[in-house]
């Protein structure tokens, strides 16, 4: 039987303008960082991205090296958006990355043009697309000029291979810079993609400020600390199937300390007083920023997406709340 989305998948998601761009994204996006690639079972993220559409989730994020092995996330992306998502490829933002290891040689990482727009026309390939909608630099080269990785996104945007330029990982000053250069080729930053949660803060001592300053969007990846701030981790220990206790995970079990495990423990505690689950309040915590267009959630199974969604019910703090958990991080 063929895929038909719910007809309600609007009404509840909330849709948030990217910077000063004419782009709105869904506050709660899918990343296809985990659980998509050639080692996990096929029918389970195709019902996770499929449940996602029909919660009003219209972006879906990738990168040349997800997997594993590198690649075969946008892969598998590619057989979902074939079996199921083709009639609906106007709704959808389809994002992907390159700037990390992903093949042999000279040309194959960081940020030169050659191997930005080569990585491009290798992930338009895997998932049977014309064009992304968004293509991010993914992470800052030390060795290649700015002037030249942000004139590889220009061009792959102008020769239609994308419709935005975004990047990812920039810290304050080289975001400046790039914003300039974009903004001077004719084709603006529209997105920023940093780290942010709960247990990491660092865009907060600057690139905040920035990506204000300069109309550009911001969506977080790993708002949940790579599964820390859920109810996973809530009876101490590292449970079975838990990012942490896999061998290709980016989560150590050395991660996953005792003090941690305490203010998992209190971050609970408040979030059932607000209502909520954990994981719904530690996401509703990174959208309260006026800057923050998206979360980028990850997923194992279908009920984690219905939770993620379920913290745009309540998106406010109050004062008391705000100090409370700051008091819980020690940042106080």
């Amino acid at each position: 039987m063929s895929y038909l989305p719910s007809s309600s998948r609007y009404e509840a998601m909330q849709y948030r303008r990217s910077g000063k761009s004419g782009l709105k994204l869904p506050a709660v996006s899918l990343g296809l960082w985990h659980n998509f690639g050639g080692v996990d079972t096929f029918e389970n993220g195709r019902a996770i991205v499929r449940r996602a559409f029909d919660l009003g989730v219209t972006h879906f994020d990738l990168a040349n090296n997800y997997g594993p092995p590198p690649g075969s996330a946008e892969e598998t992306f590619g057989a979902i958006l074939a079996k199921d998502l083709k009639p609906y490829r106007d709704e959808i933002i389809v994002s992907s990355k390159a700037g990390y290891g992903m093949w042999s040689g000279p040309y194959g990482d960081w940020g030169s043009r050659k191997y930005l727009v080569s990585s491009c026309d290798q992930s338009l390939k895997r998932m049977g697309l014309d064009y992304v909608d968004i293509f991010y630099h993914h992470r800052p080269d030390p060795d290649t000029p700015l002037e030249e990785t942000m004139a590889a996104l220009d061009y792959i945007v102008r020769s239609g291979r994308a419709l935005y330029a975004a990047v990812s990982n920039y810290p304050p000053e080289l975001m400046t810079r790039a914003a300039a250069i974009l903004r001077e080729l004719g084709t603006p930053c529209l997105i920023h993609q940093p780290r942010y949660s709960m247990f990491a803060r660092e865009i907060e001592g600057g690139l905040l400020d920035v990506l204000g300053t300069e109309g550009i969007g911001c969506i977080a990846f790993s708002p949940l600390a790579q599964g820390l701030l859920t109810n996973k981790y809530l009876g101490g220990g590292i449970p079975e199937g838990s990012r942490a206790s896999k061998a290709h995970g980016f989560l150590k079990p050395d991660h996953v300390t005792a003090e941690k495990l305490a203010q998992i423990g209190k971050l609970n505690a408040l979030a059932e007083g607000r209502g909520q689950t954990l994981a719904q309040m530690a996401l509703a915590w990174v959208l309260r920023h006026p800057q923050m267009t998206s979360v980028l959630i990850g997923a194992s199974k279908v009920a984690q997406v219905d939770d993620a969604a379920g913290a745009l019910a309540k998106l406010d703090f109050s004062a008391a709340e705000l100090a409370q958990i700051e008091q819980i991080l020690g940042a106080a």
